[in-house]
């Protein structure tokens, strides 16, 4: 009797309140964003508005937690569409999964970027808050745009979120002068919410995005027990990071450029008597 009634209780759960495996791995996601917030709290403002930030080893151990939570978000985004793909989704998961990618890929670097702000020797306080709105906005603004739009299979409109995310952190971590920090994580912000076209990370780009997610770990992780170069490895990637932000738009301008050319040649052909 009490196996029926269990099965009975089953059977009448709203299919929308029933998690898939891809589900957990969306949660998953949102766990590594709030926590990405509390380390970068904890380890970095706070010692900073009490006075005791003497130790830059914690708050680049603190830095570096904050970031690879990021990236551990990205891995739980990643799989949890492969999953969804291959499996199923419940009918709350794109919910889930918008609600997730606000989290970990608009607030935690939004918020990166305003104690950035406060606690780095040339920047301007309030000037960096209006750079952390900015980024926030532009996540929340790509995010409903995807919803919204129909986009073409396999392709994406305007610089995927978690891509954006590790943009903006990786331009952070450069420590650029101020005002170039801040255009940089404005440009990124643009790109976005812009009309450019980025691949969706399928096969062999997927593997390519989580190898460059798994080096890109070992190198905060280097550069937060200030390992030999760990510094220089630490900008190297920050930099090519940056690099694939203005190199993707550029190959995609390239190649809309070039069918566009492409069709017109056609039209031309098909007109010739």
């Amino acid at each position: 009797m009490p196996e029926a009634h269990e099965a009975d209780d089953e059977e009448e759960m709203p299919l929308s309140l029933r998690l898939s495996i891809a589900d957990t791995l969306t949660l998953g996601n949102a766990t590594c964003g709030f926590m990405a917030v509390y380390f970068t709290t904890t380890g970095i403002l706070i010692p900073h508005l009490t006075g005791h930030d003497e130790s830059a080893g914690m708050a680049r151990h603190s830095a570096a937690t904050a970031v690879i939570l990021i990236l551990c978000a990205a891995v739980f985004d990643l799989f949890d569409g492969l999953v969804a793909r291959k499996l199923r989704s419940s009918p709350m998961g794109a919910e889930l999964d918008n609600l997730s990618d606000l989290i970990s890929f608009g607030l935690a670097p939004a918020y990166f970027v305003l104690v950035y702000g406060m606690v780095a020797d040339d920047a301007h306080q309030r000037v960096a808050a209006l750079g952390a709105i900015v980024v926030l906005l532009a996540v929340v603004l790509r995010l409903a745009r995807f919803s919204c739009v129909t986009m073409k299979d396999g392709m994406f409109q305007g610089m995927p979120s978690p891509f954006g995310a590790l943009t903006v952190v990786s331009i952070v971590l450069l420590e650029l002068p101020f005002f170039a920090t801040l255009l940089a994580i404005l440009g990124t912000a643009w790109l976005m919410v812009s009309r450019v076209e980025y691949p969706k990370p399928r096969g062999r780009l997927a593997v390519a995005m989580l190898s460059w997610i798994v080096l890109s770990m070992g190198l905060l992780t280097a550069w937060a027990f200030d390992a030999p170069s760990g510094q220089l490895l630490l900008q190297t990637g920050c930099a090519l990071q940056l690099v694939m932000g203005a190199v993707i738009p550029l190959f995609a301008t390239a190649r809309r450029v070039h069918n566009f050319r492409d069709n017109r040649r056609e039209a031309r052909a098909a007109q010739l008597p």
